[in-house]
């Protein structure tokens, strides 16, 4: 970069709306001049000051404290100068001392998002926003997955979080609120991962952890570049006992990725990535178990040998051209999904006999063997403008996204003649496409103080179910759904002085039942054509602030009302229906304090406050038992309140660090009418030690971490509204890891 003239020699100007500003290319670009130089001399917001305190020592606000983000805006963007709620894990709280297997580790301290381990791999973690998810029976819905660019979630909105690679995970970014409504299918925000790319020096890495119950894992790397090209290859395994009985798991995980820069104005990336799992399945147990032997199964798991294998490999690839201020950004992937699944849904609920009458429910169960075959892909092409308009700048985006995916789905008896948990007779045979097409426009105006954003997407997703298993009393299931939105989004942001910025923003979102949730919704057990999106309009108020150089806050106040909620109509068998039942209200706040401190400490307290209720009143079956659900019952899987504090130790002359951190949760209702015990309140602290150091080209390090170091009982997570009342799935008590790694770049 020239050296401007004005400037020093040895620095470069930037360009800012108040003025020039010279100094090094890598303080000056790096953020915002807003949060740069002299914060501490600038005027503190009075109604912060007495809250957080204020420590001098800094020249410039740290960079963890206004990182750049690119959800929300689909351009790089400081967090702070964002109109919406978005926190950013680094690579430094994903891989602190954690094994790196679970997004679980590291999203703890981001508000908003509740992150509840099942200690089960067979159901992935259970992960909600603002509510929306919990009471997911396994997966993620409700929440848009996408890593490096390419979506993790189907297009009917059900995602997996255990394909995220975290080894070589560079940030998180997580939305929230209403600027996440441009990403279409879902309610309750964007959890998207960003992986490293090469970069010189090369280097090879190793790494092995090990921990309780007979958890390990191993992972080796390498990166560099070669001939202008960035290469980024990595394999990991990882095996445990698990803190249950019958819940031992084992994951084998690889990724390589590579990068290159044809000319100076283009930018291409492919990745590939495979995933394979096998996993026992130790499901939820009922309330006397829990309390009595939380590590325990109920007997039907046993019984039926529940688990569940899964291997999935995936490709795609980006390619951003700039032509001047001009960005064409384009994406294609593809990939395959095999998944087994061993239920414990009771023989006598499936087997069929000559006296059987043709309308005995037996004849439309499906089996309790899941087994499909999933093609799956997507193209995605957008523009990103960057023009003049009436003195400010008008950034807009537009692109359109195209998703398929088409399970070969079967289904079979778990038992052959008196022996249990083995693939019988074939029970399903369906074909199941589901396609979504969704074109969008954006537009940031920056203006003055002022940055007004404007958004609006149509989305379409259709569902196409082909039935080749047709008998006596099991209809024919073929048939095609479609469901169809147009979700806009408005929102502003007044910087109102050079540390604070406040901001409103207003959105609808649209959610579509997922193919599961159709699956047995129907008359008589079968697909359902009639469950209808639920649609929600999202109203937020916000502030960020920075307090002195070593502080920065983010407040957001919001309220968010849907319609045709998706709650449980039953639950029998095994299988789960569910039905739309009118109308739900969630209204919340969320805090985030980042502060550093004198002494090498750093501190971060995340606090989300929720109250999300239904509105109207709707009948469920509640252990077989018909029950009215009263207008004013909580969500189920939800806690009203979440608090994330950590204090953190570094001493970057000698290597060493060590934190504590704390987490409370209150007490969350188990199924719809609140009547049965809900999971209890718990707080927990984790301790963690280690150290890094570096010799020559080689760097080497090791932790030791103690989770739940006070021992304490809890319900980790809940399978809301089980059939058979086994909603508990115990947390481990007090578990230790401990890992070493060295990495030689040459």
């Amino acid at each position: 970069m020239p050296v401007a003239a004005g400037c020093p020699e040895g620095t470069v100007a930037v360009d800012r709306p108040e003025g020039r500003e010279c100094g090094a290319a890598d303080r000056l670009l790096q953020q915002p001049a807003e949060t740069k130089m002299n914060i501490g001399s600038r005027r503190v917001v009075a109604i912060l000051a007495a809250a957080i305190p204020c420590l001098a020592g800094a020249d410039a606000a740290p960079p963890t404290l206004d990182p750049v983000v690119v959800t929300g805006s689909r351009v790089e963007h400081s967090s702070f100068d964002l109109p919406g709620a978005v926190d950013v894990v680094d690579a430094g709280r994903i891989g602190a001392d954690n094994a790196r297997i679970n997004v679980s580790e590291a999203l703890a301290a981001a508000p908003g998002i509740t992150v509840q381990n099942r200690q089960n791999y067979a159901q992935d973690l259970q992960i909600s926003s603002r509510g929306f998810g919990a009471r997911a029976a396994f997966g993620v819905r409700g929440i848009r997955l996408i890593s490096d660019g390419i979506p993790a979630s189907m297009p009917d909105g059900q995602g997996q979080a255990a394909t995220f690679n975290l080894d070589r995970a560079d940030r998180m970014e997580v939305m929230r609120g209403p600027m996440s409504a441009i990403y279409g299918n879902h309610s309750g925000g964007v959890i998207q991962l960003f992986t490293v790319d090469g970069e010189d020096p090369p280097s090879v890495e190793a790494r092995i952890s090990a921990g309780s119950y007979g958890a390990w894992k191993t992972d080796l790397a390498a990166q560099g570049r070669a001939g202008g090209t960035g290469y980024v290859l990595d394999v990991s395994r990882f095996a445990t006992g698990g803190y249950r009985e019958h819940s031992a798991a084992d994951r084998d995980q690889s990724v390589a990725k590579l990068t290159h820069a044809p000319d100076a104005e283009s930018r291409v990336m492919l990745i590939a990535n495979a995933f394979s799992q096998q996993a026992q399945d130790p499901q939820g147990v009922t309330w006397k178990r829990f309390t009595t032997d939380p590590r325990s199964v109920e007997e039907a798991a046993l019984l039926y040998n529940t688990r569940k294998s899964i291997d999935q490999l995936q490709g795609g690839a980006t390619y951003e051209r700039r032509f001047g201020d001009d960005v064409v950004q384009l994406m294609a992937y593809a990939g395959q999904r095999s998944v087994t699944q061993y239920q414990s849904i009771p023989r006598v609920l499936q087997l069929i006999t000559r006296s059987t009458p043709a309308n005995d429910p037996k004849r439309r169960q499906s089996g309790g063997v899941i087994d499909f075959d999933r093609d799956f892909s997507g193209l995605a092409a957008r523009w990103i403008g960057r023009h003049e308009l009436g003195g400010g700048r008008l950034t807009t985006t537009i692109g359109i996204d195209y998703e398929r995916a088409s399970d070969d789905r079967r289904g079979y008896e778990n038992f052959v003649g008196q022996t249990l948990g083995v693939k019988g007779a074939l029970r399903r045979d369906e074909v199941n496409d589901a396609t979504s097409v969704d074109p969008y426009v954006q537009a940031e105006w920056l203006i003055g103080r002022w940055s007004l954003t404007g958004g609006l997407r149509h989305s379409r997703a259709t569902y196409k179910v082909t039935d080749h298993y047709v008998t006596d009393g099991n209809q024919d299931d073929s048939g095609t759904v479609s469901y169809s939105n147009t979700t806009p989004l408005l929102a502003a942001l007044c910087r109102l002085t050079p540390t604070l910025n406040v901001y409103a923003s207003a959105a609808r979102g649209f959610e579509t039942p997922t193919l599961n949730e159709l699956f047995y919704s129907g008359p008589g057990g079968g697909f359902s054509y009639d469950l209808k999106a639920a649609t929600s309009k999202h109203f937020e108020i916000g502030l960020k602030a920075f307090v002195g150089n070593d502080s920065r806050v983010d407040l957001a106040l919001f309220a968010i009302r849907t319609a045709n909620e998706l709650a449980v109509k039953s639950s029998f068998g095994g299988r789960t229906s569910y039905q739309n039942v009118g109308q739900t209200t969630r209204q919340g706040v969320e805090v985030a304090v980042d502060s550093r401190w004198a002494g090498d400490f750093t501190t971060r307290i995340a606090y989300s406050g929720l109250v999300a209720r239904y509105a109207e009143p709707f009948t469920t079956v509640v252990l077989g038992v018909p029950t009215v659900i009263e207008s004013g019952n909580d969500l189920p899987g939800v806690p009203r309140h979440t608090l994330f504090g950590e204090l953190v130790w570094r001493q970057q002359a000698s290597g060493w660090h060590a934190g504590i951190e704390g987490i409370a949760r209150s007490k969350v209702y188990v199924e719809d009418s609140n009547t049965q015990q809900a999971a209890p309140a718990y707080a927990i602290a984790n301790l963690r030690l280690g150290f890094d150091g570096q010799r020559g080209g080689l760097r080497y390090g090791g932790f030791l971490r103690l989770d739940n170091f006070f021992d304490r009982q809890y319900a980790g997570s809940v399978v809301v509204s089980d059939a058979n009342g086994r909603y508990y799935e115990a947390a481990p008590g007090r578990n230790w890891l401990a890992g070493i790694s060295a990495r030689y770049s040459y």
